[in-house]
């Protein structure tokens, strides 16, 4: 059989010329056991740089928001919203940020039956009619369902007279009057940011979106 020397640790080894014939032109560089911790190094790399996620909602207040977390964009309207339990009473929230400094904040709260996804919504609606139609800055949301239902799917609905397949569709009371909003900022684009993965400002509108459910803001 062929031989071959590891650049590893210098020992020679070999490999049947059946193997070598099934990948013309290939030369082996390290024996079976060091290509196998290359291997490993590898995988245990791209783990060391996987983003972290928050598993849970931490419920902080707004200082305490500011005090543990500094990573993430630094500007834009970054929204949140939030019911607990979910159908059950809801809050949202926005925070407006150039540069790191607060512009403007708000928050909001629904004491009877709502769900996150209505929650979510709100905090877009007022995040729109917070700015000017001529403002150039990015509206955030960590919900992927509304960011699909604004930049993908109410377009057709629209079109359709607002049903999916002849099916009346859901919050169409919050759903029209976003989607009139976001047309009427053609400079404002929405944008999706990963919840709970210690992005400051991102983190800052879900704090204030749970405010309802605290003594402390």
């Amino acid at each position: 059989m062929p031989k071959f020397q590891c650049q590893k640790c210098d020992a020679t080894f070999e490999l049947p010329q059946e193997t070598l014939d099934k990948y013309p032109g290939w030369a082996p560089k390290f024996c079976r056991e060091h290509s196998r911790r290359s291997t490993s190094n590898k995988t245990a790399r791209k783990k060391e740089y996987k983003p972290k996620t928050a598993l849970r909602e931490e419920n902080l207040t707004l200082a305490e928001v500011l005090e543990k977390y500094t990573d993430g964009p630094d500007s834009g309207v970054f929204t949140d919203g939030s019911a607990s339990p979910n159908p059950g009473p809801g809050g949202w929230g926005l925070v407006w940020v150039d540069s790191g400094e607060i512009k403007a904040e708000k928050c909001g709260h629904e004491a009877g039956e709502t769900t996150n996804n209505r929650m979510e919504l709100c905090a877009l609606i007022n995040a729109y009619e917070l700015l000017p139609n001529d403002a150039k800055v990015a509206v955030i949301t960590d919900s992927k369902l509304c960011l699909d239902t604004i930049t993908k799917w109410a377009f057709g609905w629209e079109s359709r007279d607002w049903t999916r397949k002849g099916k009346p569709l859901k919050n169409l009371d919050l759903v029209k009057p976003l989607f009139a909003l976001y047309k009427a900022h053609p400079h404002c684009p929405l944008k999706w940011i990963g919840a709970h993965s210690g992005y400051r400002w991102n983190e800052y509108a879900d704090s204030l979106a749970t405010a309802w459910m605290r003594s402390e803001k």
